[in-house]
């Protein structure tokens, strides 16, 4: 099962849901038309949120921001 799943909320929501029901993220991203895109750190909780999100998951294709890596770690 997927750990990514596709929101119509906005960060700060998903960011509260995540920690109300325990669940780990691995990271959170914005969607070039608008919601959300959430990696949970495990697939049971990725179930967790698709099942008590229902309502706001996303189906279907959508545009994500090209994102590169900074080429300077710290």
């Amino acid at each position: 099962m997927s750990r990514v799943i596709l929101l119509a909320l906005s960060e700060a929501d998903v960011r509260t849901h995540c920690a109300r029901l325990a669940v780990g993220v691995s990271s959170i991203e914005d969607l070039l038309g608008g919601g959300v895109r959430l990696v949970c750190q495990s697939s049971a909780g990725a179930d967790t949120m698709r099942h008590k999100l229902q309502t706001a998951v996303i189906r279907g294709d959508v545009v994500r921001e090209r994102v590169r890596p900074s080429k300077h770690r710290r």
